[in-house]
């Protein structure tokens, strides 16, 4: 989440990926840092996936994480 502030304070497009899991922590962080995250949610847990399960995680997410950049610009 600091990364994101820091890349987006810089005017670089950022977007936060993280778990479902985290959600609730995402919107604390963020509100302890005074922004609105450009936030991108995957599916729980990801640790013991399989590459082709982390693919197909991957797959389902990256047209959000996409468009959440290109809005930026």
């Amino acid at each position: 989440m600091h990364d994101t502030v820091d890349l987006e304070d810089r005017g670089i497009p950022s977007i936060f990926i993280s778990t479902v899991e985290f959600i609730d922590g995402a919107d604390v962080q963020a509100k302890a840092l005074g922004t609105v995250p450009n936030a991108v949610y995957v599916e729980h847990p990801i640790q013991d996936r399989t590459d082709d399960e982390m693919r197909a995680i991957a797959d389902k997410a990256v047209g959000e994480i996409i468009a959440g950049i290109v809005a930026e610009g």
